[in-house]
């Protein structure tokens, strides 16, 4: 039996589960996941009963005597970085990881126009709703002045933010997924790493399974 369990919601709308799944199938190490339908008063319940919380995601890690149990996404994925160091889930250089560290705390604290305007649904496509809502235009020039600045300064070696898949990208993926949903105008650098994640093979992973769900 894997060591690991990831507790996910369903799929087309649970970004911060997207996150640290990510993370997880970067490490390579076989997981179990248990997905619930934590929008309906049955998930809400079962997340209750599997975690401090009652939110999802929650990570279980069994392989000691007693297991451990983290939530929230970004402690997860600082979790598994530590787990796996040789995944590389953050940039090797220090400066590099510093800068991975503060755009994923940034992902992770803010951009509520955006959150609230543009949710995350998968499947969907719709062009330009919710684009004039106030504060989304600015969230949007933020996300793609990351986007070029970590690609230009950081992303040499490879087609990722910083060169090789991070938590960085995790952290980011959800928005990649509403960028094609709702189809603001971004720069052509953030738009390659758009294209990049679309077709990443865990992003495309985390979509079939979706497609599973429906």
């Amino acid at each position: 039996m894997p060591h690991f369990t990831i507790v996910i919601g369903t799929r087309h709308w649970s970004s911060w589960s997207m996150r640290p799944w990510l993370a997880l199938r970067q490490t390579g190490a076989p997981f179990d996941e248990v997905v619930l339908s934590h929008r309906t008063p049955a998930g809400k319940a079962e997340a209750v009963a599997m975690g401090p919380t009652g939110m999802v995601p929650l990570l279980i890690d069994r392989r000691g005597q007693v297991p451990v149990k983290v939530w929230d996404s970004l402690a997860i994925c600082e979790y598994l970085a530590e787990c796996y160091p040789e995944a590389g889930l953050w940039p090797a250089d220090r400066v590099a990881r510093a800068t991975a560290r503060s755009i994923s705390a940034e992902m992770h604290s803010g951009f509520r126009p955006l959150r609230m305007a543009l949710a995350m649904d998968l499947f969907e496509h719709l062009p330009g709703v919710g684009l004039d809502e106030p504060g989304v235009a600015a969230d949007i020039a933020r996300i793609d002045s990351i986007f070029r600045d970590c690609r230009t300064a950081y992303g040499l070696d490879g087609p990722y933010l910083f060169g090789q898949f991070t938590i960085a990208d995790a952290m980011f993926a959800p928005v990649v997924s509403r960028i094609r949903t709702y189809e603001p105008k971004m720069s052509e650098l953030a738009g390659e790493y758009v294209a990049t994640m679309l077709g990443d093979a865990g992003f495309r992973a985390w979509e079939d399974a979706a497609r599973r769900e429906l």
